[in-house]
């Protein structure tokens, strides 16, 4: 059983629900069509998006354009030394997942014959890095999109909707929002959530870790999960200038984009 709220106590000294410090800077690297930072606590990872026109093979034929990702860790974003080489097969994992995350907010036809990549690079790991991961690189996709049509590559924003992602687990009996990486490492359930902003999820990907779970576990992971992810849409919007209020609208990224915020 997931336990009540009252008396638990987390090593950070937060409630069960509440997240982790949130900033979100925007625009970060010069020379990309659209980049961010996103801090969740001592995570930080840096997304940037690069429009290219080209397609797909898979495409070809087609009207459609095309949005992936590619994700890594630097070498010393955690406490051992990582080698430079090609994505693990976790890496490649999380390169699909925030792909998809992505593409599930697109109309793919408003950007024809066009890649929208958005590399995701970790700088410091503590937990919860692929939701950090999706969530700054919406915010990347989003500026690229807004640079396309000032460039006059499109005639619209075709981005439908907000997507981002939280961590949450069971650790102790308790269900936990925005996990780090010593409540991960303790966690008897972990799972990830990606979320749309209308309610709709995106994706689940829970794992019990010393024993199965239940629906009443589930139910509690993912109601935690949705009051973590409105924060961070709540963020999202306030780092892109918009209000953080009112329902997304692509044609919103037309008005002149804010500088970041604090979550």
């Amino acid at each position: 059983m997931v336990s009540n709220e009252s008396g638990f106590s987390r090593h950070d000294g937060r409630g069960p629900r509440q997240l982790r410090r949130v900033k979100i800077e925007t625009p970060f690297l010069r020379q990309a069509e659209g980049s961010s930072s996103v801090r969740t606590g001592n995570t930080w990872v840096v997304c940037s998006a690069t429009v290219e026109h080209r397609q797909p093979f898979f495409l070809r034929g087609t009207s459609k354009g095309w949005v992936t990702a590619e994700y890594g860790m630097l070498p010393r974003s955690v406490p051992h030394r990582l080698s430079r080489t090609r994505p693990s097969e976790r890496g490649a994992e999380i390169q699909r997942v925030i792909g998809r995350s992505l593409r599930s907010v697109v109309d793919l036809c408003g950007i024809p014959e066009h890649t929208i990549t958005i590399d995701c690079d970790v700088i410091e790991a503590d937990g919860g890095t692929r939701a950090a991961a999706v969530t700054g690189a919406f915010i990347a996709l989003c500026q690229a999109c807004r640079w396309m049509v000032q460039e006059g590559r499109i005639a619209w924003i075709p981005i439908l909707d907000q997507v981002a992602g939280i961590g949450v687990g069971i650790v102790r009996g308790q269900a936990l929002c925005d996990l780090d990486h010593e409540e991960d490492a303790a966690a008897d359930v972990d799972m990830n959530v990606f979320m749309a902003g209308d309610g709709r999820f995106v994706g689940i990907h829970g794992t019990a870790e010393s024993a199965p779970f239940n629906d009443s576990q589930l139910r509690s992971l993912l109601t935690i999960a949705r009051g973590g992810l409105r924060q961070l849409f709540r963020a999202q919007a306030r780092a892109l200038g918009l209000d953080p209020k009112a329902p997304f609208r692509g044609t919103q990224l037309l008005s002149p984009l804010g500088k970041g915020e604090d979550g």
